[in-house]
């Protein structure tokens, strides 16, 4: 019973982290005419759910793991940080002493 309600909370968490997820490359004219930019936040919740929306886009052609209308560099520094945030990649095991 408790590997059914682990696994329910576990789908539920991943269907609710991928509604938020970039949407599908629609370049339709400039970029203002697609909607409001995507900035440093929104790429720091994007990296740190891109193994939810991975997993999303091989199940729905509408759902992509990077947001194209994006402003730049504070996207990419935002989107970095965040995946970095979520696998772990601090660096931290690298200082530890093996003994």
């Amino acid at each position: 019973m408790k590997k059914v309600l682990l696994l329910t909370i576990v789908l539920l968490a991943v269907f609710l982290m991928t509604g938020c997820a970039p949407g599908p490359n629609e370049l339709a004219g400039s970029a203002s005419d697609a909607g409001e930019l995507a900035g440093f936040w929104k790429g720091l919740w994007h990296g740190f759910i891109s193994l939810f929306t991975f997993i999303a886009s091989l199940l729905n052609d509408n759902v992509a793991i990077y947001e194209v209308h994006n402003n730049g560099g504070l996207y990419d520094l935002g989107f970095l940080l965040g995946a970095m945030a979520f696998y772990g990649g601090s660096g931290g095991g690298a200082g530890r002493k093996k003994g």
